[in-house]
C-alpha cells in the first residue's frame, strides 16, 4: 500500500508540474500548436521561438525522412507522444535576438523573466497535498511497524486487483510465513519419490491451474531384439529407438469449494497402460478406447471440514507401489516390480480426508485393481493412510480387499497391502558438495483365495496364488540438488502370476492372454532388479536423466534376439500359438498347433531369462 502511495505522488506531480509551469492556454501542450507549425518546419534557415524560462516545451520532431522510392524512413514516428522539455536560461541574450510575446505583441529585449502570479497558488496547493500524502505515508509505515497493518491485508489485495479482470482469473490469494493449515504445507516435501520436484506452478488463477508433461527416452536392450519390441515392464517398451512415452496436457480446476482435474494423454502409455485391464473383456462398449487418452478425470468437492474433506468421482492416480505413474516425479525411470507390477490408476470414489495438516485418511470404492470396469459382480474397496510427522520422514500405508478381480471367476478375491517409508536422512541444501540423502523402502504383500486357489499353501482349496516383493532405493543430491544419483532394486515372487505382466507376444495383452507365457494357478515367477540413475536438473522444469537397469527372472521373459512378433508381423491372434510361417494355428494346445502347422512347425518367440538396458532421456513438467 506504501509503495502504491509512493506512485500516486509521482504521477501527480507529473500531471500537474506542465499545468503550473504553463498556465496560458496557448502554451505548448500535447496538441501541437497551431502557431507553432510554420516556425517549426520552416525550413534550416528558421530559428526556432524561445519559450519562458519555467515552460514546458515541445522538443523538435525527428525529420520526417524518405528513403529514394519515396517510403518514409521513420514510419509511425508522428504518433508518438513528443518529451517535454523546460526551457532553461541563459541569461540576456548577446546576439540581440528578440522574441514575441504569449499575447503577440511586439518584440522585447531579452531580460530576466517575471514570475507568473497564477502560477503562486497552484504550487502551493501542491506542495500542501505533497506535505499530506508524506504525513501519510509516514503513517503507515508506523502501522506497518507496529503490526497494525500487513502488505498482505485485504485493502492492499483489492487495490492490486487487475480493473476489468474477472475474480476466477486473478492470482490466488498470496500467503505469508509458514502455512499451517493447509495439509502438508507445513514444509518442503519435493525431495520424495514419486511426487513433483516443482516449488510452484509457473501460471495459476483462483480458478484453474494448468499442468504439462513431456517424457521423451532413447533405450538400449543388449539383447538387441530384431523386432525392436521390449516386455514386462510398464516403462520399457521399445529398444533402438527414441520415443514419446508421455504427452499429457491438462490441470486443476478450483472454485467455491468445486474441484477437478483432467489431464489428458498421447505417446506410447495410452496404448501400454489400458492393454493391461482385462475388464474391458466384460460386457459391450469400448471402455479402453473411451479412456485411453485420458490419466485423470474427476470432480468433486471439498468440505471446510477440519483441515480439509475431499470428495471426488472418476479416474484418479493410484498410490500403490510409491512410484508416481509420471516419470518426472520418480528418482528413477524403470521403478521395480513392487511398483511397475501395481495399479497405476484406479476408477471410482474416494474421499480425502485430513484431520490435522500432517495426516490424511483416504477411503475408495473403486470398480476394481486398476481396472475401468468390474469384472465381475464385488467392487474394490480399499484406502490409504498417508502420515508426515517431520519435513524429513513420510509414512504411507495402502489397502485393498473385496475385489474380485479375474474375468471370468466371480469366486476368487484378492488382498493385498502395499506400505512404504522415506525418510531425508542428510540435508545441506546450499552445499556444492552433497546437498541432500534420503532412501525409500517398499514393502508389499497379497494374495488370492477361493475360486481354486488359496492365500498361504498348496492344498485342497488349490494352489497357493500370492505376491510377496520389496524394493529399496537410495538418492544423493549434489551441488544445491543441481544433480542426483539413485541407486536401487527390487524384488518379487508371484505364484500363479496374477500380477507379472504378459509380455506383448503376438500382440497379446491381459484379455487375450498367450500360450506362451500363462498365468494359470501354480505357474512360477521369481524375478529380481537393481538400476542406476543419474539426473541433471538446471531447471525445476525439466531434467535430463541416464540409466542403466540389470533384470532377472528364473522363467524365460525377456525379449532375445529373436523376438515376440511372428514371422510377417502379428497375426490377429494372440490366444494361439503361430505356425512358423506367422500364420494362426487355430488353437492353444500345443500338439494340436504342432498338427496343424504341419512342416512349417510351430513358431516360438525368443524369451531370455536376463535383460540389461541403458537408457537416456528428457522429462518436462509445467
Amino acid at each position: 500500500m506504501i509503495r502504491m502511495y509512493v506512485i500516486l505522488v509521482c504521477l501527480l506531480t507529473l500531471l500537474v508540474v506542465p499545468a503550473v509551469a504553463s498556465p496560458q492556454a496557448n502554451t505548448t501542450t500535447n496538441t501541437p500548436d497551431a502557431k507553432a507549425e510554420p516556425q517549426r518546419n520552416a525550413g534550416p534557415e528558421a530559428t526556432p521561438t524561445a519559450a519562458p524560462v519555467g515552460h514546458l516545451v515541445r522538443p523538435n520532431s525527428r525529420p520526417n525522412l524518405r528513403d529514394l522510392f519515396g517510403r518514409t524512413s521513420n514510419p509511425g514516428y508522428s504518433t508518438i507522444r513528443p518529451t517535454y522539455e523546460v526551457a532553461q536560461s541563459s541569461g540576456p541574450s548577446s546576439s540581440g535576438e528578440e522574441r514575441k510575446s504569449d499575447s503577440g505583441s511586439d518584440p522585447k529585449p531579452d531580460s530576466e523573466p517575471k514570475a507568473d502570479p497564477d502560477s503562486k497558488p497552484a504550487l502551493s496547493a501542491i506542495e500542501e497535498e505533497i506535505e499530506t500524502l508524506k504525513a501519510r505515508i509516514a503513517d503507515l509505515e508506523k502501522q506497518v511497524a507496529s503490526g497494525g497493518g500487513s502488505a498482505g491485508s485485504a485493502p492492499q489485495r483489492e487495490a492490486e486487483k487487475s480493473p476489468g479482470v474477472p475474480e476466477a482469473l486473478q492470482l490466488p490469494e498470496p500467503s505469508s510465513g509458514v502455512d499451517n493449515f493447509t495439509p502438508f504445507a507445513y514444509g518442503d516435501f519435493t525431495w520424495l519419490n514419486g511426487t513433483s520436484r516443482n516449488k510452484a506452478p509457473i501460471f495459476d488463477t483462483k480458478f484453474f491451474t494448468p499442468e504439462v508433461r513431456f517424457d521423451t527416452h532413447y533405450m538400449h536392450s543388449f539383447n538387441n531384439p530384431v523386432d525392436h519390441s521390449l516386455g514386462g515392464a510398464t516403462e520399457s517398451f521399445r529398444s533402438d529407438e527414441v520415443q514419446i512415452e508421455q504427452i499429457s496436457v491438462g490441470g486443476d480446476f478450483h472454485w467455491q469449494n468445486v474441484r477437478g482435474r483432467v489431464l489428458y494423454m498421447n505417446g506410447l502409455f495410452t496404448t501400454t497402460t489400458p492393454r493391461n485391464d482385462a475388464s474391458s473383456g466384460v460386457g459391450q462398449w469400448d471402455v479402453r478406447g473411451a479412456y485411453r487418452n485420458t490419466s485423470e478425470a474427476y470432480g468433486g468437492y471439498h468440505f471446510n471440514v477440519n483441515h480439509g474433506l475431499n470428495v471426488d468421482a472418476g479416474i484418479f492416480v493410484s498410490y500403490i507401489g510409491l512410484f508416481s505413474y509420471y516419470n518426472f516425479d520418480n528418482w528413477a525411470y524403470q521403478p521395480s516390480f513392487v511398483s511397475s507390477n501395481t495399479p497405476w490408476f484406479f476408477n471410482g470414489v474416494r474421499v480425502q480426508w485430513f484431520p490435522t495438516n500432517k495426516l490424511k485418511i483416504e477411503p475408495w470404492f473403486i470398480n476394481g485393481w486398476q481396472t475401468y470396469n468390474k469384472f465381475n459382480s464385488r467392487p474394490g474397496i480399499g484406502g490409504q493412510i498417508l502420515w508426515r510427522p517431520k519435513e524429513w520422514v513420510s509414512l504411507v500405508f495402502n489397502n485393498y480387499g473385496n475385489g474380485t478381480d479375474t474375468l471370468g471367476n466371480g469366486a476368487r478375491k484378492r488382498l493385498h497391502t502395499d506400505d512404504s517409508v522415506e525418510v531425508r536422512y542428510f540435508n545441506r541444501p546450499d552445499s556444492m558438495g552433497i546437498s541432500k540423502m534420503a532412501f525409500s523402502l517398499t514393502g508389499d504383500l497379497g494374495c488370492e483365495y477361493s475360486g481354486g486357489v488359496t492365500c498361504t499353501h498348496n492344498g485342497p482349496g488349490g494352489p497357493k496364488q500370492a505376491f510377496a516383493g520389496w524394493m529399496l532405493y537410495n538418492r544423493m543430491w549434489f551441488r544445491k540438488d543441481l544433480m542426483a544419483v539413485t541407486v536401487g532394486g527390487g524384488k518379487m515372487n508371484n505364484p500363479g502370476r496374477y500380477l507379472t505382466l504378459l509380455p506383448p507376444i503376438n500382440g497379446a495383452d491381459a484379455l487375450s492372454g498367450s500360450p506362451y507365457f500363462t498365468a494359470s494357478a501354480g505357474d512360477q515367477a521369481h524375478m529380481w532388479d537393481g538400476s542406476v540413475n543419474f539426473q541433471y536438473m538446471p531447471r525445476q522444469y525439466v531434467t535430463f536423466w541416464t540409466e542403466a537397469v540389470y533384470r532377472h527372472s528364473d522363467v524365460p521373459y525377456w525379449t532375445g534376439r529373436g523376438g515376440i512378433t511372428p514371422p510377417g508381423g502379428n497375426n490377429g491372434f494372440p490366444a494361439q500359438f503361430a505356425c512358423g510361417t506367422g500364420a494362426a494355428s487355430g488353437t492353444n494346445d500345443l500338439a494340436t498347433a504342432t498338427a496343424n502347422c504341419g512342416a512349417a512347425g510351430v513358431w516360438f518367440p525368443d524369451l531370455r531369462k536376463n535383460q540389461t538396458t541403458i537408457s537416456a532421456g528428457v522429462l518436462v513438467r509445467f
